[in-house]
């Protein structure tokens, strides 16, 4: 996800909200559009912006009954894109449907998709990176017809890719295989077992369950213990506390395992609790063992940290084994991605959704829904995530037993626990509280900046607490 800048306030929109900057703006996403807070892309470069990605050249299939046209999100995994390329044109030739598509980056997207919503036009079907599909939902289609038969034929929707896809009752948006990922640990096997005593391949085996001892030992106690030992041999664990995603997920990994919430399911300002202190405190002492720079990085840092092999552990999806299979083949043949650690109320890791939603303006529902069906089909998810080299994490449980997650090497089996397994529970960071308050949550990070506040700012917790509770009510009265 794209990083978080605190210069600007939220403005008051309508319906729900979202903050996202890409370096140069901050902007506001809702169901009305998209409000720029300028930093330094001014409103009319913004429009140019929206009306070159409006303009842009489409790939074409098939001529003849009907026309549809979509805006995918550009995946980050070389070759994915061409796979799923595939699917559709194979598709509309069957279909004979005239079908247009393009590929488009995450920041990028978000902007087409709130040009469109207010412009009511566009695209018939648009990618919705995480909360884009819920900040959209008054302007979306509700696809139930589409997703309550996939659900029917595939098992349940995962926990995080319902609370964002499924808002009032109705699916307003299609799960979508590619992009959607999971933020759990990878590690280095050799530093793991040398400095922390920890045997990752036989706590979490390739082709089987988890050893049940090993696995109930590792607790967030247990992490806090491998994190010092690792930082004193030179290896610390890279996690981010920053301001962009990829820190946020991990903070919200550690919030959820404890209970700690900053804002409930019913909407009611929940930060101060017990639970709340209990990270906090928690934090005060993980911090001093992570590398001093990690309050200022970005979602790539990580992985170069890893990748470097200046590390033993980071939180990121399969994206870091697979550049450093290409990079330094050396770090990737040790590297072993399990589940987060067990806390007081379970074993809970981030989850980050996308989504294919449907315009309302639409002409071409019916084939979209068509489209969007085909695209969910066992025989098309297998080839997504083949491409994808096992990031991508399909929303149905019963697509879950594909055997690249076993396959995958080296060293073989790396990825099979990347799957969440052994009563683990996925939630998005931020949840449970609704989601045109999550967004905010999420978005301006307030999780890694209590923890900036308690760790670098020389604040107390109860002051810290204070401030998180005078901000949320804020958020809330917008």
């Amino acid at each position: 996800m794209a990083a978080v800048c605190d210069r600007a306030p939220p403005r008051k929109g309508p319906g729900n909200w979202e903050t996202v900057h890409d370096g140069n703006c901050l902007a506001t996403l809702g169901p009305g559009g998209l409000e720029i807070l300028s930093i330094a892309l001014e409103r009319r470069r913004f429009l140019q912006t929206a009306a070159a990605i409006a303009a842009a050249p489409y790939v074409r299939t098939s001529h003849a009954a009907g026309a549809l046209s979509v805006a995918f999100w550009d995946h980050v995994v070389p070759g994915a894109n061409a796979v799923l390329g595939k699917l559709c044109n194979e598709w509309a030739a069957k279909e004979k449907v005239d079908l247009k598509f393009e590929f488009v980056g995450a920041f990028n997207l978000l902007l087409t998709g709130a040009a469109e919503a207010r412009a009511k036009s566009g695209h018939d079907i648009v990618g919705l990176p995480s909360w884009a599909a819920a900040a959209h939902g008054g302007n979306l289609e509700p696809v139930d017809d589409v997703v309550k038969p996939l659900i029917a034929k595939y098992g349940a929707a995962s926990s995080d890719v319902e609370y964002l896809g499924r808002q009032r009752g109705h699916w307003i948006a299609v799960p979508a295989t590619p992009g959607s990922r999971l933020q759990p640990p990878c590690a280095r096997i050799d530093l793991m077992k040398q400095h922390a005593g920890i045997d990752l391949v036989k706590m979490y085996p390739p082709d089987g369950p988890a050893d049940k001892a090993l696995a109930d030992a590792w607790t967030w106690d247990a992490f806090l213990v491998a994190a010092q030992t690792c930082h004193k041999a030179g290896y610390p664990f890279g996690i981010g506390m920053g301001q962009t995603g990829d820190s946020v997920d991990s903070a919200g990994t550690i919030f959820a395992a404890y209970g700690a919430q900053l804002v409930d399911a019913s909407g009611e300002i929940a930060v101060d609790s017990a639970a709340t202190r209990q990270v906090l405190e928690y934090a005060k002492n993980l911090v001093q063992f992570l590398p001093p720079d990690v309050f200022g990085w970005d979602d790539d840092s990580n992985n170069q940290w890893l990748i470097g092999g200046k590390g033993a552990l980071i939180m990121n999806p399969p994206s870091a084994w697979a550049a450093a299979k290409r990079d330094n083949p050396q770090v990737a043949e040790q590297l072993w991605t399990f589940p987060p650690p067990k806390g007081p109320r379970g074993r809970y890791q981030s989850g980050v959704p996308m989504y294919w939603g449907i315009w309302k303006f639409s002409k071409s529902k019916s084939a979209a829904k068509s489209l969007l069906n085909h695209l969910s089909q066992r025989a098309a998810v297998e080839q997504l995530v083949a491409a994808s080299g096992g990031y991508d994490i399909p929303g149905f449980s019963g697509l879950r037993d594909l055997p690249i997650w076993t396959e995958a090497g080296p060293p073989r089996g790396t990825l099979y626990h990347y799957l969440p397994r052994d009563g683990q529970v996925v939630s998005v960071a931020a949840a449970p509280a609704p989601a045109a308050i999550g967004a905010q949550i999420y978005f301006q990070a307030i999780m890694t900046k209590m923890i900036a506040r308690v760790t670098q700012g020389g604040a107390s917790i109860d002051g810290t607490i204070a401030w998180a509770e005078s901000t949320l009510e804020d958020l809330l009265q917008q």
